[in-house]
């Protein structure tokens, strides 16, 4: 059952089980409302968010696991807390691939000469240093694997197209903007035609997408180019790359397109790719683990959550240093002003989230003490908008606490905010969810969009200047007063589930999400 807060504070007030005084809803004996005052005044103006996001985003870079650049975002951010006086450390957790990304240059050399934007895939192997020189060939249209095999030795010496040629690269709200309706219905009925007719071509190859790039290599392709359009403007998602021996680049939707055109009308086009990358082995892969010590319940935890790490296509800025600059301020924020906190503050910034919430797992399963103690996770990472959604996870009691702990929260932060009680429990998708599945009270505070899915999540456009400072403010307002709440409330936070529905597509009960162990050893599995 969704409310708006302003009704969910009013209700509590008519009906006596809350009220407009944060310290009586507390039963504490600091003054919360002078903390509150501060807590706004110091993220208002003394933010160090602007600082800490040009150094992550553009000093740093993209974070991606494995690579020195995740190396350095730890050992900064350890140097960061303990500058502000908050012990710090980088816990390890496992290995991953070792990989650094150099550059990459894309330019079609034949019938004209032009650079093309274009990007090597994460783990992607690097060209010789003159670079490769290949014409391009597509995925043909086959009834059946044989007819396939019957046709791979074409790809030998050639650059092979995988990806779908789309049949427009201007969003759908662009065209629902200024289409007519009959233009816009006949470009979604050719879209939807296209995108069947390619999966057909590919299954009839007996292969998936992931299983194709290592066939085609070993049949002695000089290299593998696809396009995964956001269907954004300017944007392709950037992910990993499934060869160990040629080189795999991703080339923006408008580039590829007029590729494709070519090699289906006879113009041959021949492209020279040179990408520079370097395999370093397996290296460790760290937490990086901040902790403010608690007075009177050390043994009790609030945990500031947010992923670290990120897909290298742009920086990470949305997904998640948004989320990690929000819990990095808090932390520094209640260190100045609430330094002595009744329950241990703990900030945890998640190696590994992006495959497979491997560093929050391994977390769990490392410290069950702390997950026992656990009275509230905050965790923060679906972009750079003021948090409009709360869930409770599923835990029947959430309401209660969070009632009393979203009235002290300030009117102008609050009142963007819609809550979900008791809510469901998340199967995945971000790090609260590892906590979750081990029965501790993780809670997702998600955000407005911002076209976070077509513009930002995992693409090359994902970089500093596509953040909102104003509403990152506004998130660290809501985190640290959550926080100081959470710390000072004299109850634990109940483990008591809600008996979840029964799922109608199985006409079976839904359980609760089992946790699973991470993967420790490192690869691409």
């Amino acid at each position: 059952m969704k409310k708006r807060l302003q009704l969910l504070i009013i209700c509590l007030f008519l009906s006596g089980t809350a009220t407009f005084s944060v310290a009586q809803v507390t039963e504490t004996d600091i003054d919360t409302d002078q903390i509150i005052h501060r807590i706004v005044q110091e993220a208002s103006e003394n933010s160090h968010l602007e600082e800490l996001g040009h150094y992550l985003m553009d000093v740093i870079g993209p974070r991606l696991v494995g690579t020195p650049q995740m190396q350095h975002a730890h050992d900064w951010a350890v140097e960061t807390f303990e500058k502000w006086g908050i012990e710090a450390r980088n816990e390890q957790f496992g290995e991953w691939r070792g990989w650094e990304r150099g550059i990459t240059h894309v330019d079609l050399v034949s019938p004209r000469v032009v650079s093309l934007e274009a990007m090597q895939l994460a783990w992607s192997p690097s060209t010789p240093s003159e670079g490769v020189t290949a014409g391009l060939v597509v995925i043909p249209e086959v009834n059946n694997p044989d007819e396939f095999r019957d046709w791979l030795p074409n790809v030998e010496g050639k650059f092979v197209m995988i990806s779908m040629h789309q049949p427009t690269g201007r969003p759908e709200y662009n065209w629902e903007e200024y289409a007519t309706e009959e233009s816009f219905m006949k470009m979604k009925e050719l879209r939807d035609q296209k995108e069947s007719a390619w999966r057909q071509r590919i299954a009839n190859t007996g292969n998936t997408l992931q299983s194709l790039p290592s066939v085609l290599e070993d049949a002695g392709a000089a290299g593998i180019v696809m396009s995964n359009w956001s269907e954004g403007f300017g944007t392709n998602r950037i992910f990993g790359a499934f060869t160990d021996e040629i080189p795999t680049v991703d080339i923006l939707l408008e580039d590829y397109g007029m590729l494709y055109r070519m090699v289906m009308n006879g113009a041959e086009p021949e492209i020279r790719v040179r990408a520079e990358s370097e395999e370093l082995g397996a290296v460790p892969t760290f937490n990086t683990i901040a902790e403010i010590p608690g007075t009177e319940k050390p043994d009790e935890y609030i945990i500031l959550s947010a992923h670290f790490d990120s897909w290298d296509g742009g920086t990470g800025a949305t997904d998640n240093g948004t989320g990690t600059i929000t819990m990095m301020e808090t932390a520094r924020i209640l260190k100045e002003v609430y330094p002595d906190p009744k329950r241990t503050i703990l900030v945890g910034l998640w190696g590994s989230e992006e495959q497979g919430l491997n560093g929050s797992r391994a977390f769990v399963e490392d410290h069950p003490d702390i997950v026992d103690g656990l009275q509230a996770l905050f965790n923060q990472d679906n972009g750079t908008g003021r948090v409009v959604e709360i869930n409770g996870q599923g835990f029947l009691h959430s309401y209660e606490f969070f009632s009393r702990w979203l009235a002290a929260v300030p009117e102008d932060v609050r009142q963007h905010i819609e809550t979900d009680f008791p809510g469901l429990p998340s199967s995945g998708g971000t790090d609260h969810a590892s906590f979750v599945a081990a029965g501790a009270p993780g809670f997702m505070l998600r955000s407005l969009s911002w076209s976070y899915w077509d513009y930002t999540w995992h693409t090359n456009r994902d970089t500093y200047d596509k953040i909102v400072f104003d509403d990152v403010r506004n998130n660290v307002i809501l985190t640290a007063v959550l926080t100081l709440m959470a710390s000072e409330d004299p109850e634990f936070m109940s483990r008591e589930k809600r008996v979840l529905p029964v799922n109608p597509r199985t006409g079976r009960q839904m359980v609760w999400p089992q946790q699973r162990i991470p993967n420790r050893s490192g690869g691409l599995d």
